[in-house]
């Protein structure tokens, strides 16, 4: 049995709603929709009115790592 016979079986044996599921499925594997894209990450939080520099990612990192390595562990 090849393949299209069996897809043909399998498809002969389910309901009509079911087959068109089958349809629209075959279809997007035919055409994938468009991919959106993407959204700029500034974007994200653009409403919320933050606003960091470089110089306080810099500080940040600074006092995050201070204590690295400890030695006390």
């Amino acid at each position: 049995m090849s393949i299209e016979e069996a897809i043909l079986e399998k498809l002969r044996a389910l309901p009509p709603d079911k087959q068109e599921d089958v349809l629209k499925f075959a279809g997007s594997l035919i055409s994938p929709a468009p991919l959106k894209p993407l959204r700029d990450p500034e974007g994200l939080w653009a409403h919320l009115g933050i606003d960091i520099s470089g110089e306080d990612i810099d500080e940040l990192r600074r006092e995050m790592w201070k204590n690295f390595p400890r030695n006390d562990i």
